[in-house]
């Protein structure tokens, strides 16, 4: 099922400020959260789905790009589901919890921001970024790229808990499991009280007591995957592809980074590319100029014949519907500019300056009124 637009979920304008869409998103979280609708499971899409939106929207690198791209630009076609779809409810409370005053407390009447929910700091693997290169065959139709990267994983051994064995990790005694340790103080205004993350556990809530020694209680090594990237048809120069979880795997069993594709354009040795349209320049002799024919020229397809009308002139640019490159956004196809240049010899035979003389003294040779009154026409646009 396609994605809705991020603004609409959320409700707000592509203008919007960054504090209009971080109030939209908590108006949204509250009138969603899993706990004010028990066993709803479209509340619960609705939910996570807001909270994918934030994710994009409240970051001004992503949402440059999702702006520019849509979802394309933010992993919602580099292979496999993008932004929060794969992850569980606590993985979005531990992500988002800032907006709420560090965690989902101060909203009493329904469980979850009553305190109920830990506030446990969940890792989070650092992101990967690789370059991939691209023909214009790939762009016009799409490609499927395996690449190899190096990166971390979750230590096979100890399954990414950093623990040997059942017995090797506990909860943390200094929060009992919270992840934040509790003060209240007095001061003149009456008591006060503040959270803050402990600093046995780090926020996570558990310990290691007992280090794998294979990872030495990292939860991670340094090995190889071979991932498969789906790149969307109509992607340019400079755009930047993300897929969701295929960054560096987290300490202690957190949420693995991304992995970010950067889109590099080969040259192509004959078409040049202007946004979606392709541009050919054309070199015609003089007699297939004034005689007209066909000639071949390429597409990112193959060769193609096109049909030159007698008579045709330097500059003039034929159209060819839809051999262009498609738009990211799905947006229709470009065309393909065929630009018509006239070769004109440097050096000719004693024979051929004859034959040429002859010919200049023919009517049909020489540039009529209506003729100059175009070329002057054509000259004065380009330069105004």
């Amino acid at each position: 099922m396609a994605k809705r637009d991020y603004y609409e979920v959320l409700g707000v304008a592509k203008t919007a400020t960054e504090e209009e869409i971080k109030k939209a998103y908590r108006k949204k979280a509250i009138q969603y959260h899993p706990d004010k609708n028990p066993g709803d499971k479209e509340a619960e899409e609705k939910f996570k789905e807001a909270a994918e939106a934030y994710d994009v929207l409240s970051d001004p690198q992503k949402r440059q790009r999702y702006d520019q791209f849509g979802h394309a630009g933010v992993g919602g076609a580099a292979g496999g589901a993008g932004g929060f779809g794969g992850m569980s409810m606590e993985d979005i409370f531990s992500q988002f919890g800032d907006i709420f005053g560090g965690h989902f407390g101060g909203f009493g009447g329904f469980g979850g921001f009553g305190g109920g929910r830990s506030a446990r700091r969940v890792n989070r693997g650092s992101d990967l970024r690789v370059k991939v290169k691209l023909s214009l065959k790939d762009i016009a139709t799409g490609v499927e790229k395996k690449i190899k990267v190096k990166k971390y994983v979750a230590c096979s051994h100890c399954h990414g808990t950093g623990a040997d064995g059942a017995d090797g990790v506990k909860t943390c005694d200094t929060c009992k499991g919270s992840g934040v340790v509790t003060r209240i103080a007095n001061t003149i205004l009456g008591q006060m009280q503040t959270q803050t993350t402990c600093p046995t556990c780090g926020g996570e809530g558990k310990v290691v007591v007992k280090k794998c020694p294979h990872c030495n209680g990292e939860g991670i090594v340094r090995d190889e995957e071979v991932i498969t990237i789906h790149i969307p048809a109509g992607v340019a120069e400079g755009m930047q592809l993300s897929m969701s979880g295929k960054g560096n795997a987290a300490r202690h069993g957190g949420v693995n980074g991304d992995l970010l594709i950067l889109v590099e354009e080969e040259p192509h040795p004959e078409l040049l590319r202007d946004e979606n349209d392709l541009v050919y320049n054309l070199l015609l002799s003089f007699p297939q100029a004034a005689l007209g024919g066909s000639v071949e020229v390429p597409t990112v397809d193959g060769k193609v014949k096109v049909k030159i009308e007698p008579g045709t002139q330097p500059g003039k640019v034929l159209r060819l519907r839809n051999k262009g490159l498609p738009s990211v956004n799905g947006y229709g196809t470009g065309d393909l500019l065929v630009n018509v240049s006239i070769y004109v010899p440097e050096s000719l035979s004693d024979s051929e300056k004859k034959t040429l003389g002859k010919l200049d003294e023919s009517p049909n040779f020489q540039p009529n009124k209506t003729m100059k009154e175009k070329f002057f026409d054509k000259f004065w646009r380009l330069f105004n």
